[in-house]
């Protein structure tokens, strides 16, 4: 199930890079996902990965949360230069293929644990599982999408913008496998990819919402909040 469900986020990280190489007018809606996963995103993190991550491994898991977030922390302001999620970037911002390169290493770390997520809910419950699958999938159109338009902001041509975004969505296929290969890791899986989780929902996403004027988004944004408050109250046990 886990496996099956990494390879439907993978595919949707696929689907972002074809909508910005067709130069889809549905693409404009990616915005929307943007905001209702940056809500969903970090509900789930706060009330499910976290306090399960606490139960799994109390001794090392608040350590773990930490490292999750600052490593991604550290890799964005020392290999990834500034990028906006679900939105086309302009060219005098990226300026060689090395720039764009290292937007995917960026990029590619976070789909690996967006895997471990999905994978170490699994672990867990079919519940968290399904919840975690959810809350990555929401954000996987608008990272297809970014990872495409940086690869062809930085000279790339359209195939090389649709293998990036087909390696983003390998990487989260990985993450899940690994977790299936050793379900022991999710001691450390779910602790680390809840920092992870976090970091992406509250420092990468929810700029983004916020640099829309007008409280649409924000509603949004608290929609995906309350929609995952409403699942778990329906959850089982």
């Amino acid at each position: 199930m886990s496996l099956g469900l990494g390879l439907v986020a993978g595919l949707a990280d696929y689907l972002g890079g074809i909508l910005l190489v067709q130069r889809s007018p549905s693409s404009k809606a990616l915005r929307y996902f943007v905001a209702l996963g940056a809500g969903f995103m970090l509900a789930a993190a706060l009330l499910e990965m976290v306090p399960e991550g606490m139960a799994v491994n109390a001794k090392w898991a608040p350590a773990l949360i930490l490292i999750g977030y600052c490593g991604v922390h550290l890799l964005e302001h020392s290999l990834v230069p500034h990028f906006h999620f679900g939105e086309e970037t302009h060219h005098h911002e990226f300026l060689s293929a090395k720039t764009s390169y290292s937007v995917l290493l960026g990029l590619a770390t976070h789909t690996f644990f967006d895997g471990v997520a999905i994978g170490s809910g699994f672990v867990v419950s079919d519940w968290l599982g399904w919840m975690l699958f959810f809350a990555v999938f929401l954000h996987k159109l608008p990272e297809g999408f970014t990872v495409a338009s940086v690869m062809m902001a930085g000279g790339q041509g359209r195939r090389a913008a649709l293998n990036s975004a087909l390696f983003l969505g390998a990487t989260t296929v990985l993450g899940v496998l690994v977790i299936n290969l050793e379900p022991a890791l999710v001691r450390a899986g779910l602790p680390l990819s809840a920092g992870v989780t976090i970091y992406v929902a509250a420092t990468d996403l929810v700029p983004e919402v916020n640099r829309e004027p007008g409280i649409k988004m924000a509603l949004v944004f608290f929609a995906g909040v309350v929609g995952f408050y409403l699942l778990r109250m329906l959850a089982p046990g």
